[in-house]
């Protein structure tokens, strides 16, 4: 025995830096409060966030929630050491699934995950995520950043969030509203959103391929293109002037896996293949990897993020009212009668 009494472990010696933590809510709360509405009662840095429920412009009020994440387009990010652009894939991939059922984004609230808190590079996040808020019309009311030492890498973070809407009841879109002989208008993606990264990352790897790199006939490169963020349809949706009868958000299974879930079981949706441009970025993949046509389909939304089921005599209207919003929109096929399922010629 030495007689000298043996100092304890610390929780920031564990890899958990409160000061950190501290300092990072500091820098993240001026750019939650860019999104803040009418309607958040309250500040940030209390325990919940509070929002107001009187929906007085509305007679019958449903709440519409959505949970989602971004998945491992992060994988990118930071490789390339670029965080400003995740967020607002995490928060169109919240926003666009409550727009589907024509209802209005209210509140976002994140969670990130990290292995090591860096307050720079958490404000960076943040700032997406408010930027992408802002394009909703959404607020960021509130969230939690947690470090996980010695189970994540110290570099590595994850990025999920849930999400509220709300809508009138007997507005709501949906499959019951669909009828043979609707129309289906594809809304133009940004290139790959926020899915397929997983193959995306396999094809890099299979073929050594460097990010920096910029293809024959692109304007900027592989990195560029695959962090370019996801596509916000909720406000331009909530400004049609026209009747929507459904709408799908093109996330993870693509058109066929997305489509087919807004339709009655008697109905199926037939595609017109040559109705919409497809972005560069796909057909890269599909040659670097020698993808099947199936596989693509299943995997990536080929150029459309949205797909929306209007009657005929409103299509042209929600394609140019769609297009006044800066959202690109193609007639791309019909509702027939078949067994429920869509088909693409």
């Amino acid at each position: 025995m030495t007689g000298k009494r043996r100092r304890g472990l610390s929780y920031k010696e564990a890899g958990v830096d409160i000061g950190a933590g501290d300092r990072a809510v500091e820098l993240i709360s001026a750019h939650a409060k860019t999104t803040f509405r009418p309607e958040v009662i309250g500040d940030l840095g209390g325990f919940a966030g509070a929002f107001s429920a009187q929906f007085k412009t509305l007679d019958d009020p449903v709440l519409i929630s959505a949970a989602d994440g971004v998945g491992t387009k992060l994988v990118i990010a930071q490789q390339l050491d670029r965080h400003d652009t995740v967020g607002i894939d995490l928060v169109a991939m919240i926003v666009d699934d409550i727009a589907c059922a024509g209802a209005e984004p209210l509140f976002l609230l994140d969670y990130i995950a990290c292995g090591r808190l860096v307050p720079e590079r958490i404000e960076r996040i943040v700032a997406g995520i408010a930027e992408g808020c802002r394009q909703a019309g959404c607020a960021l009311l509130g969230g939690e950043t947690a470090e996980h030492p010695g189970t994540m890498d110290a570099d590595a973070y994850d990025l999920a969030a849930f999400g509220v809407g709300v809508a009138e009841r007997g507005r709501m879109w949906g499959t019951s509203h669909v009828k043979k002989g609707d129309l289906v208008i594809g809304l133009a993606s940004t290139g790959l959103h926020s899915n397929g990264y997983s193959l995306v990352r396999a094809i890099i790897l299979n073929h050594d391929l460097d990010l920096a790199t910029v293809p024959k006939g692109w304007t900027r490169s592989i990195g560029d293109e695959l962090l370019e963020p996801t596509r916000i349809y909720a406000r331009a949706l909530l400004s049609l002037e026209t009747e929507v009868h459904a709408a799908a958000h093109i996330t993870g299974g693509g058109i066929e896996g997305n489509v087919v879930r807004v339709l009655p079981r008697t109905m199926r949706a037939v595609l017109r293949r040559d109705s919409w441009p497809e972005p560069p970025i796909f057909e890269f993949l599909r040659s670097a990897g020698e993808l099947a046509e199936g596989e693509m389909s299943r995997t990536f939304n080929l150029g459309l993020g949205m797909t929306l089921i209007v009657a005929p005599e409103d299509s042209a209207a929600t394609i140019e009212q769609l297009g006044n919003h800066g959202c690109p929109a193609f007639e791309i096929g019909e509702i027939v009668m078949g067994n429920k399922g869509v088909v693409i010629e």
